[in-house]
């Protein structure tokens, strides 16, 4: 497991595993059990990305295009996340740090 991987995550009560991206550090998720992500739609987009939002695709892993919110972490438990995905690229990687800054008022 490592930072920028997309795994399955299901929170409780939700009807079917959503796309996951660990956002925490490669530290944190070596060495805690507690990880941050970001959950991404499990339907495929058929809207343009809002301002809070990047769509990832199959050039990470996914099967179609998806889209993940980048303005609430979800703090889980690794046990937590099921099935690997796939993996963010680096361009998309740049992508969700600048809309998690911008999404949350931080630049």
């Amino acid at each position: 497991m490592k930072a920028w991987e997309i795994w399955s995550y299901q929170p409780s009560g939700w009807p079917e595993p959503h796309p996951a991206v660990i956002v925490s550090s490669p530290s944190r998720v070596a060495n805690k059990p507690d990880l941050n992500i970001l959950m991404c739609s499990s339907r495929q987009a058929t809207r343009e990305a809002m301002p809070n939002e990047v769509i990832l695709d199959a050039s990470d892993g996914l099967n179609w295009p998806t889209l993940c919110k980048c303005d609430l972490f979800h703090l889980i438990t690794k046990t937590e996340l099921k099935t690997r995905r796939g993996q963010v690229t680096e361009e998309r990687r740049r992508q969700i740090i600048a809309t998690v800054n911008r999404a949350n008022g931080w630049i």
